[in-house]
């Protein structure tokens, strides 16, 4: 009730505002068949999830790396050491490990946006029907290449690839099942209904015959809102809801076709609008190293500010005369008492700058490379079903994984698998039984045979069942010989 009082809340005012109101809250939506070009340009449906441009990347991630304090720091020790009169190492030493630190980070950011790049491209060119007015039939086309009003014929098993208003549907009360395991999570199937109106045609569908107009509300996030009205040739409206609106990302089940018009694409779709986009992932490690990092500075300074206040009393106490190690300025002149001080202040940073170890942070970053080898190549993270190993998709974050405390979970099904497999059927006399079941009746039909055989020749088994790091263990144990079996789940019984 609330959400129809918001989406009429313009009918309570009258006049020139309720139609500035009106204009500004919807979007009108009409089919591409009967005008060359939209009336009012749309988002494109191309997705583009990558953080960097050429442009953009150096400057953005040398940003993002500045979060650290300990880069800030570096660079600004470097950057000093190219002072000659405060300079105490050679600069171009003290510049290797801090470009060193910068440029494995940045490689990793490169190649972590180079991998959302080519996601984007491989979802950008998956193929669709679009109708075509041309060749009036429906022509296979990339997503990229739809458009808000075109018409989008889907079959079972696909997804659809943009915010799709359903027109018509193979089933014959006009309904549609749609998986939003892509956007929710959920695996059971959802219902989705044609418009009021088209269900009861006695043809099939033809866009080229669609000239209704649809309002719809603006683009927004919510998944389970939609407000709408389609206007008919006879000026008669039918209201619109979510039970109407097929969404990006979801996928076909159980229906053979369906037929509808596209009204959010791209980055205005709902699924895309709930996506906040890529971010710079801080592990736990790193942010308690930014804290220690700055009390570290804190004491660097105050030891540095102590040594430069002391040097000035030593060089103030000669007065006149020069002292035995003084530095002379550039014109060979005596710097005073507080210049001199200043001076070693800078000096002092750079010679006590091991109170903070560069080396740490070299090691860090080489350590994060090696984790990610290691995960990659785990056998024990291999699927084989899908002959894929585990990716490491946040290569910064690689040291929290160890450092788990909690799992939150909804359900078990979440952490396990929750698969119903057939076991076996009667038809008519005959067994029908399951390939894995046929795997584990053979073992059972070849232990019970040993048993059989063992008990004939006066031997007394003992059969023990354990668990042991995820696999059930089933031992026959006898005087002579231990038999045993192994497996990760009933299998092995």
């Amino acid at each position: 009730m609330a959400q129809g009082c918001r989406w009429g809340a313009s009918c309570k005012l009258t006049g020139k505002k309720t139609k500035k109101m009106s204009k500004r809250e919807t979007r009108s939506v009409r089919s591409n068949l009967l005008q060359d070009k939209p009336a009012r340009p749309h988002a494109s449906n191309r997705l583009k999830t990558t953080k960097y441009s050429v442009i953009s990347f150096l400057p953005k991630n040398l940003f993002e790396q500045f979060h650290r304090f300990a880069n800030v720091y570096f660079v600004f020790i470097a950057l000093l050491n190219f002072v000659p009169i405060v300079g105490a190492f050679q600069p171009e030493l003290a510049l290797a490990p801090v470009v060193f630190i910068l440029a494995v980070t940045a490689f990793k950011d490169l190649w972590e946006d180079y991998r959302r790049y080519r996601s984007d491209q491989e979802i950008n060119h998956m193929d669709c029907l679009i109708y075509c007015r041309n060749e009036k039939k429906y022509v296979e086309k990339y997503w990229k290449e739809v458009q808000v009003g075109d018409f989008v014929r889907l079959r079972c098993n696909e997804i659809i690839p943009a915010d799709i208003m359903l027109l018509s549907s193979s089933d014959p009360d006009g309904l549609c099942h749609i998986e939003t395991a892509n956007l929710d999570g959920e695996t059971n199937l959802k219902q989705r209904q044609v418009i009021k109106g088209f269900t009861e045609l006695e043809t099939e569908f033809d866009p080229m015959k669609f000239n209704s107009v649809i309002e719809c509300e603006k683009p927004n996030n919510d998944l389970n809102r939609f407000q709408g009205y389609i206007i008919y040739k006879n000026d008669k409206k039918a209201g619109l809801s979510k039970d109407n609106l097929l969404l990006r990302g979801c996928t076909i089940r159980n229906t053979e076709e369906v037929v509808g018009i596209v009204i959010y694409a791209g980055h205005e779709t709902k699924a895309m609008l709930n996506n906040n986009g890529p971010r710079y992932k801080r592990s736990k490690l790193e942010r308690q190293m930014n804290v220690d990092v700055f009390w570290c500075v804190i004491i660097l300074v105050v030891m540095c500010l102590f040594s430069a206040i002391g040097h000035g009393l030593w060089v103030a106490g000669y007065g006149d005369q020069r002292p035995v190690f003084d530095v002379l300025s550039a014109d060979g002149t005596s710097l005073s008492p507080a210049l001199s001080g200043l001076y070693l202040f800078f000096t002092m940073i750079i010679v006590l700058q091991v109170l903070i170890p560069i080396s740490l942070y070299v090691s860090i970053e080489i350590i994060k490379i090696c984790q990610v080898f290691f995960i990659h190549q785990d056998i024990d993270l291999y699927d084989e079903e899908t002959d894929s190993h585990l990716q490491c998709r946040a290569l910064n974050i690689t040291e929290d994984l160890g450092q788990i405390q909690y799992i939150f979970s909804d359900k078990t099904g979440t952490l396990t698998e929750n698969k119903m497999v057939f076991r076996r059927c009667t038809v008519a006399g005959v067994e029908y039984s399951h390939d894995a079941n046929g795997k584990s009746g053979l073992l059972l039909a070849s232990t019970v045979t040993c048993l059989g055989e063992m008990k004939r020749k006066g031997i007394s088994p003992c059969i023990t069942i354990g668990s042991k790091e995820g696999k059930f263990t089933a031992s026959i144990y006898t005087k002579r010989a231990c038999i045993q079996r192994q497996g990760r789940n009933e299998e092995a019984l």
